[in-house]
């Protein structure tokens, strides 16, 4: 099953992730909410939208925006509204 590890400590786990341009998407029920902060950063996609940030926090150490989400997808990125997305070092693993 697909989930997503920082600093030791996974952060998600689910085995109905979307994969859209080889990043794994993990469903909004499958994140541990304790680790996450919302982030005033946001960014646009052109075919899926404009995706909004998290910064994951864990044992006082800072990710900042490690991770986004569409909360308004795009029609051709439906499948992925809400669903979360990692990067700047959080792993994937299988």
């Amino acid at each position: 099953m697909p989930r997503a590890i920082w600093n030791g400590t996974i952060l998600a786990e689910s085995d109905r992730t979307e994969v859209v341009e080889g990043n794994q998407y993990f469903p909004p029920d499958s994140i541990k909410q304790e680790y996450f902060q919302s982030s005033n950063t946001h960014t646009t996609c052109p075919w899926k939208g404009e995706a909004s940030y998290y910064t994951i926090v864990v044992d006082g150490e800072e990710n900042r925006d490690a991770a986004w989400y569409y909360p308004h997808a795009k029609e051709r990125a439906k499948n992925i509204e809400g669903y979360i997305a990692f990067w700047r070092g959080v792993k994937i693993e299988s």
